[in-house]
Formats: C-alpha cells, sequence, structure tokens
C-alpha cells in the first residue's frame, strides 16, 4: 500500500510539473517564471518543515500524509476547473502550487519516518531503493504521458493529476502502519529545533545532507527544460515530457540495481563520486544541441542522483533513533527542497541574466567544486565505509 501509494501521488506530481511549466512558459515566454514556480514550493517547504517534523513525531504519521495528499487532490481539482473555465492565469496557477507546496510540507517528513517502521533495519537500504524503483516507474512514465496529454490542454492533464491523487488517499486508508505511542508535548523553540541539534552533532550526516543541498542546488538545470525543449532542442511538449522522464530512467534501472545489492564499504567515497558524475551530467546537457545527446545526459545524471538519495536517505534513517525521525526527516526536508526548488528558482534567475546554456554550465561546474570542498570539509564522511556505522 506504502509503495503503490507513492507510485499514484509521484504520477501525479510528475504530469502535474509538466503541465505547470509548459503552461506558465506558453504563457509568458520568460524564464524568469519558471524560476517561480520552485520559488513558490521552496516558501512552504522552509517555513512549515520544522513545525512539520514536530507534527510528525507527534501525531499519527499516515493520518498526515493522508490529509496532505487530500489537500493536494483539491488544489489540482481547482486547477482543473480554472483551466477548463478559461479563468486560469500565472498569479492563479502560481497560488495553487503554493497550496500543494503546504500540504507536501507536512507530508514529507510523515512519509520519510514511516517506511523504517514498515521494515526491518538490515534490509532498510534495499527497501529505500525499491520504494524509490517502483516510485520512479510511474515518475518515467509520468511525464511523458504528461507531455502526450497536454497535446488536448493541460486541463486534462491536471484532470489525471487528481484522480491519480485521490487514489494514493485511498490507498493510505488502507494502509496498516503502528506507530510507537510517545508522550505528547507542546510544540517549544527547543523540540521543533531537537532535528536541527541532532544533526549538528553528527559530522556524517551533516555532511551527507549539506552536500545534496548545495550540489543540487548549483545542478539545477532541469527547470530549465522547457527553455532547452523549444529554443536549443527545437522540440515540443512530446519532447519535454521525454527529457522530463529520462533522470528517472536513470534512477530507476540504478535503484533496481541497488534493491538487489547492499553496498558494503566505501560508501562516503561512493556518495561524493555519484555527486560528482551528477557535476559531469549537468555539464553534458548544458553544452548538448541534440536530443539524443540531452537524453542520454540526463539518463546518467538520475542514476548518479539515485546513488547519492539512497546513500543519504539510509544513513541518516539508520543514525536516527525513531522518536527523532519526523524533526530530523524536517530537516532533511529542509535541505532537500532547498536544493530542488531554490535550485529551479537560482536556475531561472541566471538563465534571465546568462542565458540558459551558460546557467546550465556555471551549476554544473559549481557541482564539481562543492564535491572537492566537502572531501575536505567532511573528511569522517570520506572515510565512512558502511551505511550502519562509521
Amino acid at each position: 500500500m506504502f509503495c503503490f501509494a507513492g507510485i499514484a501521488s509521484s504520477f501525479g506530481f510528475q504530469m502535474l510539473s509538466v503541465a505547470v511549466g509548459w503552461q506558465i512558459y506558453a504563457t509568458t515566454g520568460r524564464a524568469f517564471d519558471l524560476g517561480l514556480i520552485g520559488l513558490v514550493q521552496f516558501i512552504p517547504s522552509v517555513l512549515l518543515a520544522l513545525p512539520a517534523g514536530h507534527a510528525a513525531d507527534q501525531f499519527d504519521r499516515r493520518r498526515i500524509v493522508l490529509y496532505g495528499q487530500i489537500g493536494e487532490f483539491f488544489a489540482i481539482v481547482a486547477l482543473t476547473a480554472l483551466t477548463l473555465l478559461h479563468g486560469i492565469h500565472e498569479v492563479g496557477i502560481l497560488a495553487l502550487v503554493l497550496v500543494i507546496g503546504i500540504a507536501k510540507a507536512f507530508e514529507f517528513p510523515a512519509t520519510q519516518s514511516m517506511l523504517p517502521a514498515l521494515v526491518p533495519p538490515a534490509i532498510l537500504p534495499r527497501a529505500l531503493a525499491l520504494n524509490a524503483s517502483v516510485g520512479q516507474v510511474a515518475t518515467i512514465v509520468g511525464p511523458a504521458l504528461g507531455g502526450l496529454l497536454y497535446v488536448a490542454g493541460p486541463g486534462v492533464v491536471y484532470a489525471a493529476a487528481a484522480g491519480l491523487y485521490l487514489g494514493a488517499a485511498a490507498l493510505m486508508t488502507r494502509l496498516r502502519y503502528v506507530q510507537v505511542p510517545v508522550r505528547r508535548e507542546p510544540a517549544t523553540v527547543k523540540l521543533v529545533f531537537a532535528g536541527v541539534d541532532f544533526i549538528r552533532q553528527r559530522p556524517d550526516v551533516l555532511g551527507v545532507i549539506s552536500l545534496d543541498l548545495f550540489a543540487v542546488l548549483l545542478g539545477g538545470a532541469t527547470a530549465l527544460m522547457p527553455i532547452f525543449a523549444r529554443d536549443i532542442l527545437h522540440t515540443g511538449p512530446w519532447g519535454l515530457g521525454l527529457l522530463r522522464a529520462a533522470p528517472a530512467a536513470g534512477a530507476l534501472l540504478m535503484s533496481l540495481w541497488l534493491a538487489r545489492h547492499t553496498m558494503q564499504r566505501s560508501v562516503g567515497m561512493t556518495m561524493y563520486g555519484a555527486v560528482a558524475g551528477f557535476g559531469v551530467a549537468t555539464l553534458v546537457f548544458a553544452v548538448s544541441s541534440t536530443l539524443w545527446l540531452s537524453l542520454t545526459a540526463l539518463f546518467a545524471l538520475g542514476a548518479f542522483d539515485m546513488v547519492s538519495m539512497v546513500i543519504r536517505g539510509a544513513l541518516v534513517q539508520l543514525d536516527t533513533p525513531d522518536a527523532m525521525r519526523g524533526r530530523v526527516s524536517a530537516v532533511n526536508a529542509i535541505f532537500i527542497d532547498t536544493s530542488s526548488q531554490l535550485g529551479e528558482f537560482e536556475s531561472g534567475i541566471l538563465a534571465a541574466w546568462l542565458g540558459a546554456v551558460p546557467a546550465a554550465v556555471v551549476g554544473g561546474i559549481g557541482t564539481l567544486l562543492v564535491v572537492g570542498l566537502w572531501m575536505v570539509m567532511f573528511p569522517t564522511l570520506r572515510r565512512r565505509q558502511r551505511l550502519e556505522g562509521s
């Protein structure tokens, strides 16, 4: 139930992303507006992450996820109705994306905290990889199908995404999940920020989370895909769908391999190598002028990103007690959302100033510089051999 609910919501979100990005860029033609999509998702994810983490440790995590999915469903229904009635405009789209961002801010730490309670700790890394692989199936098909459905209009894409979110919520109601009871405590500043203190005291956890933050923040060229698709690769919505699906295809194959093979040694250097590969793939995508090379680069980018994601997720969860997982996952969410959503905003700003290709080149080079700097700043992570301990 957990995996299939994730597939449905991921499928819906990827279709939604294609429609929102193409609709806004087709309406305004401004790269800056693509960055605003990331910004309106980033703001609630940062402002609400710590309270959401506290809520995940104090209340039923399954219910929090369920309520978040229902909220996203109603926001997408509103997008559908306004689009079909020709009452949609840029501000309306961004406002409803903001609502979705608020719901996801509460949903993420609760979701991340649930999985360790559903599987034994010994197989958590493989479970994370398997969960990622089934989700990537939806992530691959979702953007491609979203691009194809967009030919019939964005309202059709939004309606399909709304149906998928409704299905995810229905599956979540059937999930059997038992959470360890905790003593309810008021949301004091100390308790809300306990996840921050926990991470600060563990250099490996801080290093792996912050590495992903800055690398993906600088390498967030995927936000510029509508520009690359239309103006550089000279394709349409179907091409944009393929570009968005390519990283997921690489991530899927890598996650299937990781689901069958547990990383037993040199996980720290593996993490650094994967992020460096992410930076190189970003550079190749930036300079490519042909669709097949761009798809290949994005495929490799997704595979490298999956390696770093599984290492980060398993290391953080295995080093964190269950009573703290909501708050630690919330801090992790801030880092992840900052890297992806603020990275989209940063890419949009750079593209508006420099152009799409130079912006992506700067991001790839910046990612490689961050890897080198982090290897010096976090030597214990560089020497870490196993996920379960140093």
